[in-house]
């Protein structure tokens, strides 16, 4: 079920996505995609990102596509988007630097009122 509201839901990453913590972001992803029509994923304070967290944002925007939902990654680093371009995804995923061309991409204004997953390396629920 998805709400009604223009805004775009975000969800905060920090620290390392890897096998530790991958699950974490999927879980608030899954969440976030499923009440949500459009959902930013803020990397920008991602520091490492792995094959485990390449997995997530793949296995996110499938579930997107599932849902009727669109996906948008901001503020990637170079670590990641360095990543992204040797792995081919940033031709899947939809990349944005900053908010204000991920809010351009979506057509909208940001949500202030934003899911946090900081405290918690990856993502993970709870309040920044």
């Amino acid at each position: 079920m998805h709400d009604q509201g223009n805004e775009p839901f975000v969800v905060r990453a920090n620290g390392e996505i890897d096998l530790d913590t991958a699950t974490s972001l999927r879980r608030a992803l899954a969440a976030a995609l499923g009440s949500h029509r459009e959902v930013v994923l803020d990397l920008s304070e991602v520091t490492f990102m792995d094959c485990a967290g390449l997995g997530a944002l793949v296995w996110a925007r499938n579930h997107a596509d599932r849902c009727g939902a669109r996906l948008v990654l901001r503020g990637a680093g170079r670590c990641v988007v360095r990543l992204l371009k040797l792995t081919g995804l940033h031709r899947r995923l939809a990349v944005e630097p900053e908010v204000a061309r991920a809010r351009r991409a979506l057509g909208r204004r940001e949500n202030r009122g934003d899911s946090s997953m900081g405290g918690v390396p990856g993502g993970g629920p709870g309040a920044r």
